[in-house]
């Protein structure tokens, strides 16, 4: 896959997620995607991110840094949201919190097959405190 059509395809996987396109998903990870080393399969990554939204009902996936070198994609992805309850173990119950999240992803045959994930809980922790 070349740069450019991988970033394409990475940016329509931004917006699957932010259209919440759950029957289009499947057409994007490989269906045995694994998050963080486990394999969850697009059923899991799904109820992941079905999760997500649950919690952080304004929930946007914004790109503010992309690589990419295929097979892969590098992303510094920001969140300006207002989760419900807790996140991430934390206590926000309704106040704006802001935070990155820095992820890496494999691609095969088009398809993500993998995703590394590191959120700044950090920078939660600070702003509720």
């Amino acid at each position: 896959m070349y740069k450019q059509a991988l970033s394409d395809t990475y940016r329509a996987y931004i917006d699957c997620l932010n259209r919440q396109d759950w029957p289009t998903l499947g057409q994007l990870l490989d269906e045995n995607v694994h998050y963080n080393g486990e394999r969850v399969g697009v059923a899991g990554y799904r109820a992941m991110l079905e999760r997500d939204f649950r919690t952080i009902p304004d929930l946007r996936f914004v790109i503010e840094r992309l690589i990419a070198d295929p097979p892969h994609i590098a992303a510094r992805l920001c969140f300006d949201c207002t989760p419900v309850g807790e996140l991430f173990g934390l206590p926000v119950n309704g106040r704006r919190v802001v935070f990155t999240e820095n992820v890496f992803y494999e691609f095969k045959d088009g398809k993500i097959c993998a995703v590394w994930s590191v959120i700044d809980k950090a920078a939660v922790e600070a702003q509720i405190i």
